[in-house]
C-alpha cells in the first residue's frame, strides 16, 4: 500500500492545533490514556476542539478532573465533552473496570500513558517488570478489551505512543521481566517501546476487517513532561556525553502532540495502518542505534515479532 504523506506544512515544528485545524470530529468518541499531563493533555485538547467527546483515562482522577476543568474553560463553545475515567495501567483490575464501564462505539484510542527509565527493577503485583507492564501490557489489555467498541465505530483509529527509545532494545522474549539478565533502565524502556510499535503492527493485521487502523509514533524530545519523573538526570547527561544516547532537537508539548493527533484524526493518513511515524511523517528505517536521532529499527516492524508478542501478551493478561 502506498503511504500518503502529510502536507509539507506538517513537520517537526507542527503543533497539534495546526494538525487538527479544519478537521471535524463531532459525534466521535475518543479515549486518551495519561491525559492528566504532558502531550496527553494537548492531544485531548486538540481532539475535543475538533468536536470529539474525549475521556481522559488517568491514574489520578483528581488531577484528571483539574485538567478537564482547565480545558473546558479554554476550549471554544462547540468543543466536545470531556470526562475523566480511572485507569492504572499497572493494575489489571482498573483496566478491566474501565473496559466493563465503556458503552457504545469508540472511534479513537490513544495509548499515551507511560513510565520511563525506572532506576531500579520493580515488578507489578502480578509479577511483570513495571515498564513492560505499564507501557505495553496495560495498553494491550485495554485495546483488546475495547476491541468490540472500536469495531462498532466503523473506521476506528488506534494510536500507540512509542519512542526513539525503542532503538535501545528489541523485545527480549526469553526474559521480559529481567529474571536472568542484569536490569538496565534503558533496555527495559526500549523493549517496552518496541512492544508499542509491534502492537500496532499486530493490531493492523488482526483488526483490518473491522475497519480499524493502528499506528505507532515517536512524539519527539519533549522536556516539559512527567514521563521523565523517575529519571536520574545526571545519568542522562553522562549517557549523552558518552555518545550512548543521541537526542533529537527539543519540542514543545504542543509540537509533541502533533503526530499523535495526526494519526488519531487527520484525513491525510486515512487507511494507513501498521506503521511508525515521527515528525508527522512515516519514519525511515535505521540499521544501527549509534548516533541515530530518528528512524525505526527493522525488528520493531517485523510481522513475526508482532505475532509472537501478540501471543505472549494474550497469555500474560490471561
Amino acid at each position: 500500500m502506498s503511504v500518503p504523506q502529510a502536507p509539507h506544512t506538517f513537520g517537526a515544528s507542527t503543533t497539534a492545533a495546526e494538525v487538527i485545524d479544519g478537521v471535524e470530529l463531532h459525534g466521535r468518541r475518543a479515549v486518551v490514556t495519561g491525559a492528566s499531563s504532558g502531550i496527553g493533555v494537548e492531544t485531548a485538547r486538540a481532539l475535543a476542539a475538533a468536536g470529539a467527546d474525549v475521556t481522559l483515562a488517568v491514574r489520578d482522577t483528581d488531577a484528571g478532573a483539574r485538567v478537564a476543568a482547565r480545558l473546558e474553560a479554554e476550549l471554544p463553545p462547540a468543543s466536545g465533552k470531556l470526562t475523566v475515567g480511572r485507569l492504572d495501567l499497572a493494575d489489571r483490575s482498573t483496566v478491566e473496570s474501565f473496559v466493563a464501564g465503556w458503552q457504545g462505539p469508540l472511534h479513537i484510542l490513544v495509548g499515551n500513558a507511560g513510565v520511563m527509565a525506572l532506576p531500579e527493577l520493580t515488578h507489578t503485583s502480578d509479577g511483570r517488570e513495571t515498564q513492560f507492564a505499564v507501557n505495553h501490557l496495560g495498553h494491550f489489555a485495554l485495546a483488546v478489551g475495547l476491541h468490540p467498541a472500536l469495531a462498532a465505530a466503523n473506521g476506528a483509529r488506534v494510536v500507540s505512543v512509542s519512542s526513539i527509545g525503542h532503538l535501545f532494545s528489541p523485545v527480549a522474549f526469553d526474559d521480559l521481566d529481567y529474571r536472568f539478565r542484569p536490569y538496565d533502565p534503558w533496555t527495559s524502556y526500549g523493549q517496552s517501546k518496541t512492544a508499542n510499535i509491534l502492537f500496532a503492527v499486530g493490531a493492523a493485521e488482526r483488526w483490518a476487517d473491522d475497519g480499524i487502523t493502528a499506528n505507532a509514533l515517536m512524539p519527539g524530545n519533549i522536556a516539559d513532561t512527567s514521563l521523565a519523573r523517575h529519571m536520574d538526570m545526571q545519568q542522562v547527561a553522562d549517557f549523552v556525553a558518552s555518545g550512548e544516547l543521541a537526542l533529537p532537537p527539543q519540542k514543545t508539548v504542543e509540537q509533541g502532540a502533533a503526530t499523535s493527533v495526526l494519526l488519531a484524526a487527520s484525513p491525510t493518513v486515512e487507511g494507513v495502518t501498521g506503521r511508525y511515524f515521527e515528525d508527522c511523517a512515516q519514519a525511515e528505517p535505521v540499521a544501527r542505534r549509534a548516533g541515530a536521532i530518528a528512524g525505526v529499527a527493522p525488528y520493531a516492524l517485523d510481522p513475526e515479532n508482532a505475532d509472537r508478542l501478540w501471543s505472549v501478551s494474550e497469555r500474560l493478561i490471561g
